[in-house]
């Protein structure tokens, strides 16, 4: 479905943005113990104003549901968003939120915290450190006599991500296969059961930051996608920018790992969903990138910890979902984007 008419298309991206709390609200009564619409604002409203009304309401809403729904909101955001901006920087539709090996670097900094029983936020500043550790390795990598280009950049990336990867391995060989192993392969095809008001309080500071770096450049990247001679010839300064957006896309794809894991798929599918349905401008599938990856990541999170008895890792839906998704959008496209 693509959306020819410009006037339209504020207005999807505005009630794509409306759609958000509509699905919080649904998520929210989504469980073991299912809640009305009505209960749930009835709880929010209690929660605000100090009255009484249903505490074990309350509880599974404020201490269980809504945690991991922020996360999941934040995540899928940020992911969506990271993906669009590699995407356009890059002029590659194969581009990931670990293009540059962040996310390999995150899971080895995540592995090693557990290996040695670090907690929740001990785990998540080393996953933070490591990520974009492996951001700076690949810009040092890429550079040759002061200079980097993007398929330096992409090679590199490539490079950084299978040592982290190794790395990551290693440290698996290295943990205790019944106690520390299994914690962290669980943590790596991810998970938002551990989740904490103070964990969010620690990473979503970082994945705003990004997300609003890359919404205030949006527009660049589609001089970005030029030749560099002709971006330049519009008076653009081409590398702080491209490291402006590096960095920012680096950091939102550092702290989600961070907080959940490896979660594969959003960052390739949703911004291919973006320019199906508006085109291929940044400034409209940055948007629509963030709000479709938000509400994505909700429902498939809800999915995850409702579907059975025992909680589904997070990536494993999103690769039965995104496959087929993305084989079907191939064959519509033909691979070209809108």
């Amino acid at each position: 479905m693509f959306i020819e008419n410009k006037k339209i298309r504020p207005l999807f991206i505005f009630a794509s943005f409306l759609l958000i709390p509509i699905t919080v609200i649904l998520c929210l009564g989504i469980g073991r113990y299912s809640l009305s619409p009505l209960q749930i604002v009835r709880s929010f409203s209690d929660a605000l104003f100090g009255g009484g009304g249903d505490v074990m309401a309350r509880t599974v809403i404020f201490k269980v549901r809504l945690p991991r729904i922020l996360l999941a909101l934040a995540a899928g955001a940020g992911l969506a968003c990271a993906g669009a901006a590699f995407q356009g920087l890059f002029s590659n539709p194969l581009a990931t939120p670990d293009t540059l090996g962040v996310a390999s670097g995150a899971s080895f900094g995540a592995a090693l915290a557990m290996m040695f029983h670090w907690n929740l936020i001990g785990i998540q500043a080393l996953a933070l450190c490591f990520g974009l550790f492996s951001c700076f390795l690949t810009y040092r990598i890429s550079r040759i006599k002061g200079k980097s280009s993007v398929v330096m950049i992409i090679l590199s990336g490539m490079v950084v991500s299978s040592l982290f990867q190794a790395l990551v391995s290693i440290v698996k060989y290295m943990a205790d296969p019944e106690d520390e192993l299994p914690s962290i392969t669980y943590w790596l095809m991810g998970s938002m059961s551990a989740v904490t008001y103070k964990s969010l309080a620690f990473g979503l500071p970082f994945i705003f930051a990004g997300l609003a770096a890359i919404w205030a450049l949006k527009w660049r990247l589609n001089i970005l996608s030029l030749n560099e001679d002709e971006a330049k010839s519009m008076g653009m300064n081409i590398t702080l920018i491209r490291l402006l957006i590096i960095g920012a896309s680096s950091l939102i794809t550092a702290s989600v790992i961070s907080m959940c894991g490896q979660i594969g798929w959003v960052g390739l599918l949703i911004p291919h969903i973006s320019r199906m349905v508006l085109g291929s401008n940044n400034k409209t599938v940055v948007p629509l990138s963030i709000s479709l990856g938000a509400i994505f990541m909700a429902v498939i999170d809800t999915f995850a910890r409702s579907a059975s008895s025992a909680e589904i890792p997070i990536s494993i839906l999103t690769a039965i979902i995104g496959a087929p998704v993305f084989i079907s959008l191939l064959r519509k496209t033909g691979g070209v984007w809108a």
